[in-house]
């Protein structure tokens, strides 16, 4: 039995793209981006204002989750100064357990 031929003959794909012609593009060209309207300097400005002074939500916002944060630091703060004291006796009263706990280490024997 005899082998098979399984030989391809090359094509080169630039000479069968220039073959098919020029190639019809979906989108907007480039004299289209070039010939778009544009804004004129004042309009410009004008957003450039508007960008700085943001939207009017989104600064009550901020305003209101700062004072939330305000209130928030404050009550730690509070819990901070007048539970200082009795953390320092919840600090001793653990050192005692601990001390405690690893007294008996006994071991029964056989």
């Amino acid at each position: 039995m005899g082998k098979r031929d399984n030989r391809v003959a090359y094509m080169n794909p630039i000479a069968m793209a220039r073959s098919r012609g020029p190639i019809q593009s979906s989108g907007p060209t480039i004299q289209d981006y070039l010939n778009r309207p544009r804004p004129t300097w004042e309009e410009v400005k004008e957003q450039l204002e508007k960008k700085k002074k943001g939207s009017k939500a989104l600064a009550e916002f901020e305003e209101k989750m700062n004072e939330n944060w305000k209130k928030e630091l404050e009550r730690h703060r509070e819990k901070l100064l007048n539970g200082s004291e009795s953390s320092s006796k919840k600090r001793q009263r653990k050192k005692k357990e601990k001390k405690k706990s690893g007294r008996c280490r006994c071991v029964k024997g056989p």
